[in-house]
């Protein structure tokens, strides 16, 4: 017992957004200390971590044969163990201005559909990287308490998180979760599709980054004005093998990202069909919230607001949602031991 106050005095508690493309921490007190890509690269021979974080992600598609550039977390659950640790272990040290001895609480946000077995290797990875608590919270009901719903009150507060890797779509209400949908699909899927797309179309070779940039730059998923948006891109030819440049259009992007952004449409859909009656109709009156990466594909707004008849409003900072409201759960003891899952 003496031995965990000694530690508490030391320790800066955290809330973590354990992101398929980005690892957020918030420490209390501060606020968020730290933004950036769940990459890490390693050396295959002695498994030694060379980068973690941003570093890592500018030698993503650079690395030679002996180094490897891997993302732990797919899909939102830990693909990679180990590199999950170390990944963590990072964030932790870093936040802590490299003082070890340091042992924190670490709140951790994760899919609202993961399963008992994933549960358990989130929580024995920050255990392993020196948390001294962990507890886990759902993203969508972290994402809706960053964004400021009551979650609290005996009303229906819908909320669609998109994230790198998983696109969860949940109705809230008295601090639990009414009913849920997990669909596998976010900003990684759409890079993959619009990858995909050049190859199947240009027969050209572009790489993850570039996607991203493609997506960012002229990616929408439901028109909006006249003009026609261009982007010069560079790759490879995969008949002559040759670096080559091409110009898109955004029309094109569109078309390729329809089958991600469909799904992710479905799962609303679903997610309002299942939704009691009563608290339909307070999301009729209240709309729904998105949060997430994803937020921020132009026009996605206007594109759900077609396709459900109902009001829909972008969060403010969507990426940071998910770390805020777990951020504020530091604070709020009484709260995450009504809304966490252990």
């Amino acid at each position: 017992m003496f031995i965990q106050k000694f530690l508490g005095l030391f320790s800066n508690d955290l809330a973590i957004d354990l992101g398929t493309a980005n690892t957020l921490v918030y420490v209390k007190g501060k606020g968020i200390v730290c933004n950036e890509p769940s990459v890490v690269v390693i050396r295959k021979d002695n498994k030694k971590t060379i980068a973690v974080g941003a570093d890592a992600k500018r030698m993503l598609g650079k690395t030679p044969a002996n180094i490897t550039a891997l993302r732990p977390m797919k899909d939102g659950v830990i693909a990679d163990f180990d590199a999950t640790g170390e990944m963590l272990k990072y964030f932790i040290t870093k936040v802590h201005n490299r003082k070890s001895f340091v042992s924190p609480r670490v709140i951790i946000g994760v899919p609202s559909g993961i399963t008992q077995v994933e549960q358990r290797a989130v929580k024995d990875a920050a255990q392993a990287s020196g948390a001294r608590e962990v507890y886990l919270i759902s993203e969508p009901m972290a994402a809706a308490v960053g964004v400021g719903l009551p979650v609290g009150e005996p009303t229906g507060n819908m909320i669609v998180d998109i994230g790198g890797g998983t696109t969860d779509v949940a109705v809230i209400s008295l601090d639990g979760i009414v009913f849920s949908k997990v669909v596998r699909v976010g900003g990684d899927k759409m890079d993959e599709t619009i990858l995909a797309y050049i190859k199947r179309k240009y027969n050209m070779m572009i790489g993850e980054r570039t996607a991203e940039q493609i997506k960012m730059e002229i990616g929408s998923a439901f028109k909006i004005g006249k003009e026609k948006v261009e982007m010069e891109i560079k790759g490879r030819d995969m008949v002559s093998g040759i670096p080559k440049t091409i110009v898109i259009n955004d029309d094109e992007i569109r078309d390729a990202l329809r089958e991600p952004v469909t799904m992710i449409l479905e799962a609303i859909k679903t997610t309002l069909e299942n939704t009691p009656p009563e608290l339909a109709a307070d999301i009729v009156d209240k709309g729904i919230v998105i949060a997430g990466g994803g937020a921020l594909l132009k026009g996605l707004d206007d594109l759900i607001k077609e396709e459900t008849q109902l009001p829909v409003i972008v969060a403010d900072d969507p990426l940071t949602a998910v770390v805020r409201g777990v951020g504020k759960m530091l604070d709020e003891l009484d709260l995450l031991q009504r809304v966490s899952l252990n």
